[in-house]
């Protein structure tokens, strides 16, 4: 559990349980959010979508979720590109409080479980537009490049301890299940 503004912030991995919960969120965002993370309109999360999402092997798929009382106020997760020690990882938090570290907290807990399963390289996609988002990436301990071509900047960054750029790795707390 984390406070951040006042506000306590619970973070755990996602399970399959969290279906209801992960529609009800997606339904509540903004269509500018979806878009941002979607890249497309997606007002409504298929049921095979929710099934990907939620069914996750916590090694080569994990989706982190955070808390506010019942209440699931963000989801980042990321996925194991094939054959690979790298993974795509994606962010959304619920309009109201963006701005305020969760994304940040997420990154650093998704790359900590990451690490520790095999992972040495975080890759993702993010519209150019989306400057908050970039600013989690660029704004992390971790060196990261990027890439702009046709409005969508490639970013990509190493995880391992060793290559962060702008601190040691700090103690993160195991994820709940």
């Amino acid at each position: 559990m984390t406070t951040m503004l006042g506000t306590k912030v619970h973070v755990r991995a996602i399970r399959p349980d969290d279906a209801s919960r992960l529609v009800t969120f997606h339904l509540a965002l903004t269509p500018k959010s979806v878009y941002r993370r979607f890249f497309s309109i997606h007002p409504k999360l298929s049921e095979a979508e929710v099934e990907r999402f939620t069914c996750v092997d916590y090694v080569d798929r994990l989706a982190l979720i955070a808390e506010v009382g019942d209440r699931m106020v963000a989801v980042a997760r990321y996925d194991r590109l094939a054959g690979t020690s790298e993974a795509e990882v994606a962010f959304v938090v619920t309009d109201e409080l963006q701005h305020h570290g969760i994304a940040t907290l997420l990154l650093e807990l998704l790359a900590h479980a990451a690490w520790r399963s095999g992972i040495t390289a975080f890759v993702a996609s993010t519209l150019a537009e989306n400057r908050a988002m970039l600013g989690v990436f660029t704004g992390s301990r971790f060196d990261v490049n990027t890439h702009l071509e046709c409005g969508v900047v490639e970013v990509r960054f190493m995880i391992d301890p060793k290559s962060c750029a702008k601190s040691e790795r700090p103690d993160v707390p195991a994820i709940n299940r």
